[in-house]
């Protein structure tokens, strides 16, 4: 069955490489709409599964990424709006040059084909991969946590009826339930082309070592402030706050706070008023504990992405023991310094090697819809095909084109004639 599947996904990838912008933008508006009109039974399959969740005692965090109301049904919204303003990736030149006259080669972007992407318990997160893959021409197998199956299969049948409207490849979406689909899944290197897991580490160690399909991991959110001795404090709180407490259940949340030491006590006892206001529990370094409250923090704490209402702190002796330590334990995902210093902040951003490396603002930035890539499949930690919040482009790779009139090799070596490489 899952071998079928997967055969229907790459037919309809090919027919999908040929599908005009125009249709694309006419499938993701009539997503929206139908959205709109059939949000109550969405809803209703929502409450579902969140209370399911709560009878099951799952941690509030997790709860919380599950809930799919009205503030998620807006952002959902605005998101495919914002993806079909954009411009359809597939098609465009990024190479153009003759090798000589007569003979002209071109870069083409174009989809990658199958893509299986396994994510977690974010109901949202099924529409915004699907409406990438749509608008990127990939087909896609779409596989989110058991605990939102009700949510889940409310919004595939929205995303269905709305490429049925549009006359779009029937198979260009699949929708995915069980373990053992996921393991059958990763053994279809023939007719898959590319697999996103979205989780923790282990996860995505699990699913590289039993595919032969490229993997493209979206792995842990271990993310950093730095907050420099060159900072203004009430910047500095404002960031550090934002990073940690607007949403303590997503990827790039603030889990570690770096603080110079001859910051420490002027931002420190600031910065604790807010996070004891909203309750955040706080695993500190001695030096941090001598300053504000602190449970006593481990070294494991320095690796531990909590999701949760708790983040570690760590007083620094300088900027290059920040580096040393977000290199040492950070994830590569999302980094921040605090700081007015030109030259410490271009130190900082050149030697943390992350996806997203800020200065003066918060780590909740690194987001694809924020960057203005309409939505995104996940953020990339790694540095190969993709890295940073995978929109558009990582769902797409490209071809070489060589159009002649008749050239040969054969020419080229007696001397016919000769390479002028010349951009077009």
């Amino acid at each position: 069955m899952m071998k079928e599947t997967a055969q229907r996904a790459k037919k309809a990838a090919m027919k999908l490489s040929a599908v005009t912008g125009e249709r694309k933008n006419a499938a993701l508006e009539a997503i929206a709409r139908r959205l709109e009109r059939d949000k109550s039974h969405i809803f209703t399959a929502n409450d579902l599964d969140v209370q399911a969740a709560g009878k099951q005692r799952l941690p509030a965090p997790l709860i919380h990424r599950l809930a799919f109301g009205e503030a998620k049904m807006a952002a959902v919204q605005d998101g495919l709006k914002a993806l079909a303003a954009l411009p359809n990736p597939v098609g465009r030149v990024t190479l153009a040059r003759e090798l000589t006259p007569g003979l002209n080669l071109y870069r083409v972007v174009c989809p990658i084909g199958v893509i299986g992407v396994i994510f977690e318990s974010r109901p949202d997160a099924l529409v915004q991969i699907a409406s990438l893959c749509i608008k990127s021409g990939n087909a896609a197998l779409l596989k989110g946590g058991s605990e939102a199956v009700h949510t889940n299969r409310a919004l595939f049948d929205v995303l269905c009826g709305a490429l049925a409207d549009t006359d779009f490849p029937a198979d260009t979406l699949s929708l995915l339930e069980t373990r053992d689909e996921v393991g059958m899944m990763l053994k279809l290197e023939d007719d898959i082309d590319l697999i996103i897991p979205r989780g923790g580490n282990d996860f995505v160690r699990y699913i590289i070592k039993n595919s032969r399909i490229p993997v493209l991991g979206h792995a842990d959110g271990v993310c950093h402030v730095y907050v420099d001795k060159a900072c203004d404090i009430n910047m500095a709180v404002q960031v550090a706050a934002d990073s940690k407490i607007q949403n303590v259940s997503v990827c790039n949340a603030m889990e570690t706070l770096l603080v110079h030491e001859e910051a420490a006590e002027r931002f420190l006892p600031d910065f604790y008023k807010v996070m004891d206001r909203s309750q955040v529990k706080l695993h500190g370094c001695e030096r941090a504990c001598a300053v504000i409250p602190c449970i006593h923090a481990e070294t494991a704490d320095w690796r531990r992405e909590y999701l949760d209402y708790q983040l570690a702190v760590r007083v620094v002796r300088s900027l290059d023991d920040a580096i040393e330590h977000i290199n040492t334990y950070g994830s590569g995902h999302t980094d921040v310094i605090v700081t007015s210093d030109d030259q410490r902040a271009e130190r900082f951003m050149t030697l943390v090697d992350s996806a997203g490396v800020f200065r003066n603002c918060s780590t909740r930035f690194s987001d694809g819809y924020r960057y203005g890539f309409g939505a995104e499949v996940g953020v990339a930690t790694g540095k190969l095909h993709a890295r940073g919040p995978m929109g558009l482009e990582g769902l797409c790779t490209y071809k070489y084109k060589l159009i002649g009139s008749g050239q040969t090799v054969a020419d080229a070596e007696s001397g016919r004639f000769v390479y002028t490489h010349m951009d077009l």
